[in-house]
């Protein structure tokens, strides 16, 4: 149960960082919908190692493949399954650890809960899992472009380490997050940033930031009162994936540094509909889209795996010492933007199916 997510647009992924591939399943995807294997390519490309000097050099094209649902160029509303072959896969690199907890990842408690657990680079709790999610996040995005003309969704980098970034959510574009490595869309901050992580890197060690994610064009209605609502999805997408910590929408904790009078969004009428002024909520108020933009943050730990001697103990409960070998990222942020997004997709297309039967259902029994 605990590899699916979502209600009528479903989820389930499969597979570990080193074995034969990864991929997912979708069920729920609506028919008729135009979808190639270039519409996923192009996401995954973006998420896959490789791809600059400040992630992770392991060499993955991660080519997919549709395996079913989808004929002709177009959904069929069936499952779709979708493939990923590993193909840089040296699970040799982690003999040394089959008997080893390494600080910080799931290496324990995995095989506290399940009694075994596949040591070699994490296995199912690797980030590599992140693929599945990536590819159905773009099947989820055709599917959003079809209901609601004029969506988009876009995350990008605020912080890293210690280092923030001036960023106006109204006013980020795809160009300009996709222009450097780190994917932030502030000039200024780009080159410290990239700094910062070279020389984390270079000591053998790593950083944690920030991602924040903005969604443009979500109709109001979308979210599930009392225990679906909208912001409570969101923040289970995102605390699901590895290395996150943290979670907060619209002025998340800095509200709880002001008054009512200062935080309240007054409404108005805008083009014709209800706005409001300002945008404090985030795009939702009482768990239910309002219109305006969706707008949340991610925090992100640093990468557990870094390059030093570190304490931990081993299976049969000997103290000893740990130096991690394998290739890893030394800062999660840059290729975590495209699977931010792809979580705020899935999330939002499940609700937007959700509110379509709604309301389809409420036009049939009126017209009856």
């Amino acid at each position: 149960m605990g590899s699916s997510f979502g209600q009528l647009f479903r989820i389930t992924t499969w597979g570990e960082s080193h074995g034969g591939g990864v991929g997912v399943v979708i069920d729920g995807c609506p028919p008729r919908i135009e979808l190639s294997e270039a519409d996923i390519q192009r996401e995954l490309n973006r998420r896959r190692p490789g791809q600059s000097a400040i992630v992770t050099p392991r060499d993955e094209a991660d080519r997919c493949q549709i395996l079913s649902g989808v004929f002709e160029g177009r959904t069929l509303g069936t499952p779709i399954s979708i493939l990923v072959m590993n193909k840089d896969a040296r699970p040799e690199a982690y003999a040394d650890m089959k008997s080893t907890y390494r600080p910080s990842h799931a290496d324990f408690t995995y095989e506290a809960k399940y009694g075994i657990r596949n040591w070699q680079g994490g296995g199912r709790a690797s980030a590599r899992e992140t693929i599945g999610r990536v590819a159905a996040g773009a099947v989820a995005q055709k599917v959003l472009a079809r209901l609601s003309p004029g969506f988009e969704v876009m995350a990008y980098v605020t912080h890293v380490y210690d280092l923030a970034a001036a960023i106006d959510p109204a006013l980020v574009t795809r160009e300009k997050v996709e222009g450097n490595a780190i994917r932030c869309p502030d000039e200024k901050a780009v080159e410290k940033m990239i700094a910062a992580i070279e020389e984390a890197r270079a000591d053998g060690d790593s950083l944690g930031g920030v991602i924040e994610c903005v969604a443009r064009g979500v109709p109001a209605g979308l979210g599930e009162p009392v225990f679906d609502k909208l912001e409570a999805d969101l923040a289970k997408a995102m605390l699901s994936l590895p290395a996150s910590k943290g979670f907060e929408i619209g002025s998340g904790f800095a509200s709880t540094r002001m008054r009512g009078s200062e935080h309240n969004d007054a409404f108005e009428i805008r083009d014709g509909k209800v706005g409001t002024v300002t945008n404090r909520s985030g795009g939702v108020q009482g768990g239910i889209s309002n219109g305006e933009n969706i707008l949340f943050r991610v925090a992100f730990k640093p990468t557990s795996t870094i390059a030093r001697d570190q304490k931990t103990v081993t299976a049969s409960g000997e103290e000893t010492t740990l130096a991690a070998r394998g290739r890893h990222d030394p800062c999660v942020l840059p290729r975590a933007v495209p699977i931010v997004e792809a979580m705020a997709a899935l999330v939002l297309c499940d609700h937007a199916l959700r509110q379509k039967a709604i309301s389809d259902f409420g036009l049939r029994i009126s017209d009856s």
